[in-house]
């Protein structure tokens, strides 16, 4: 099977054409032509290379998708995952799962807890996320993001960011059977 970028004119004339020197002269002369229509042919798809697109084309994306939480400031890779995922949020819009997965694109990993899962009153969530740069000058943009996505009748109570160290644990055991005994700790 022959690839659309490596058609050449000369390939489609029929035999019997082939051989006149005139017809093959200008068969090879559209050859560039031809070259340069299928490459900007290949770039009108930009849901063919999602991961392929410019700042500008990713802003238009955005723009054409209706993505809720979009910023042009954001970095590319983060642009490009929003405009990848558009669709899927407009899908699930309202669930946890939707507000999980903005979370996890925009800032890093992030877990929703339902009011019933950590004892809060009716209606409310919390976010428990481990991204340390969820600070105060980022709160705004974390309840905005946090806003677009989630339900109306629910409401954000707190984030809670949670940090993880490696700890040296030590454990001791003792069985002794018979009179009495004392530890002292050196």
């Amino acid at each position: 099977m022959i690839e659309i970028s490596n058609v050449s004119m000369l390939d489609l004339l029929p035999p019997n054409l082939r051989r006149d020197p005139a017809l093959k002269a200008a068969a090879k002369s559209l050859d560039g032509e031809l070259k340069s229509i299928t490459t900007a042919i290949s770039k009108l798809s930009r849901y063919d290379r999602l991961d392929e697109l410019t700042d500008v084309e990713a802003d238009e994306l955005a723009w054409e998708l209706h993505v809720d939480f979009y910023d042009t400031s954001l970095p590319i890779g983060q642009k490009r995952e929003l405009v990848k995922n558009a669709i899927r949020f407009h899908r699930r819009k309202g669930t946890p799962a939707a507000v999980e997965e903005l979370v996890a694109i925009l800032f890093g990993e992030g877990k929703v807890e339902e009011w019933f899962e950590y004892g809060g009153e009716r209606g409310y969530f919390q976010v428990i996320t481990n991204n340390p740069e969820v600070t105060q000058e980022k709160a705004q943009e974390f309840y905005r993001a946090v806003e677009s996505v989630k339900r109306l009748s629910a409401h954000l109570e707190r984030v809670i960011l949670s940090q993880s160290e490696p700890m040296n644990l030590y454990f001791a055991g003792v069985l002794r059977m018979g009179e009495k005994m004392t530890v002292r700790m050196v």
